[in-house]
């Protein structure tokens, strides 16, 4: 049984292992290249595993930054992930000991695949989520590795390095737009973060636009429901 999930989930991640293999070297270059241990690359993407999050991190790590702006700064850049685990009750109903696991492992990505993809006829659905999210888990931590290995042994200028985060997410909202049928969601995205943006200014717009996003979303969801079946 879990080895067919197993397998059924593979071939849905290798977007995200290319995405995150670069990703993580970035990160891992990034720590690396402010004076740190590779082993800190590591550990932060096993235990923290946000890629903003820990990209963040490593400018506040270098610039000194106290508990609290940290703490504060975190909760911004990953609020967003509320609403994520709001729409994954259902999902994780009856996951029981992997629920833990599905909840700290709810990356951009892995909610992108476990929203748009179902498990195949006879393959255990709750093993096949799992699956995923811990196959992503383990790309991130692969390249992470790799970028701090790389970042500890060779020097070089990694100016702008942090941009593959931006990168990743324009090609996932490309991904996305091109496989569902329904681009309402998309739409309600991109025109409540450009309001919020324009409102109150890139250093506050995330939480903002996340709150409008997901009453819009709950305000048309029986529409965005029906369209997405016909």
């Amino acid at each position: 049984m879990k080895k067919k999930a197993f397998r059924a989930a593979f071939p849905h991640t290798i977007p995200v292992f290319l995405g995150y293999l670069f990703l993580g070297i970035a990160f891992g270059v990034s720590l690396t290249s402010k004076g740190y241990h590779f082993m800190w690359a590591i550990l932060m993407s096993l235990t923290i595993y946000a890629g903003s999050g820990q990209f963040l991190g490593v400018n506040l790590l270098a610039g000194g930054a106290n508990i609290i702006n940290t703490a504060v700064m975190t909760f911004m850049v990953n609020a967003r992930h509320l609403f994520y685990g709001l729409s994954m009750l259902g999902k994780f109903k009856g996951m029981g000991k992997k629920k833990p696991y599905m909840i700290f492992s709810l990356t951009d990505e892995t909610y992108s695949l476990l929203c748009s993809t179902k498990a195949p006829e006879g393959v255990d659905e709750k093993w096949f989520y799992f699956f995923i999210a811990l196959l992503d888990q383990s790309y991130w931590v692969f390249g992470s590795t790799i970028g701090a290995l790389a970042g500890s042994f060779i020097k070089f200028d990694s100016t702008g390095i942090d941009f593959a985060m931006t990168a990743l997410f324009v090609v996932i909202f490309v991904e996305q737009w091109e496989t569902v049928k329904n681009h309402i969601p998309a739409l309600i995205g991109v025109v409540v973060s450009v309001i919020a943006l324009l409102l109150v200014g890139p250093d506050n717009f995330i939480v903002l636009s996340m709150m409008f996003m997901l009453a819009l979303l709950l305000g048309f969801r029986q529409r965005i429901e029906g369209r997405t079946r016909t």
